[in-house]
């Protein structure tokens, strides 16, 4: 009798991508608006933010298609603070403390000091990639940017945004 075998790597392709970490202090909006002066971009904040396969948090997100460069940008908030309200009812006690903490989540965990993660879907060679980042620090606001190598990442599936 014949064996059937299936090889689904022929169906599945490697997403070829360029990551850059940013450490800056700066809301979301106002790093998109000077990255989009700095590289001549066009990026706009998305109507949904990206949930991390649960809802407790939302990660803000930007993206622009350059249509003409066959190029998708999208920037990624790394961090989301959530805040909770924990109810402390102690026995005996005739009023009850509401302590409330707030705990950081990370887009991508191996990154944790990132505080932005710029993401550009083509294949970018090492010079192109070298120019982007020398305009990204250029920007006064940015405290540093770095290239991270996508092949090493534990989390690569957190950056599936499509």
């Amino acid at each position: 009798m014949a064996i059937k075998k299936l090889v689904l790597n022929d169906f599945f392709e490697e997403e070829n991508f360029s990551l850059i970490g940013i450490h800056c202090t700066i809301e979301d909006y106002r790093l998109a608006f000077l990255l989009n002066q700095a590289l001549n971009l066009k990026l706009t904040r998305q109507d949904k933010d990206i949930d991390n396969n649960n809802q407790e948090t939302n990660f803000s997100f930007f993206e622009w298609v350059d249509d003409t460069q066959y190029t998708t940008w999208n920037l990624v908030s790394n961090t989301c603070k959530v805040t909770s309200n924990e109810i402390n009812n102690k026995i005996g006690s005739l009023f009850s403390n509401s302590e409330s903490f707030t705990k950081t989540h990370h887009l991508v965990s191996e990154y944790s000091k990132a505080n932005y993660l710029l993401k550009i879907n083509n294949e970018f060679q090492a010079k192109k990639e070298k120019i982007i980042l020398e305009k990204i620090l250029k920007i006064k606001q940015v405290i540093t940017a770095y290239s991270i190598d996508s092949n090493t990442l534990k989390s690569k599936d957190q950056l599936i945004f499509n």
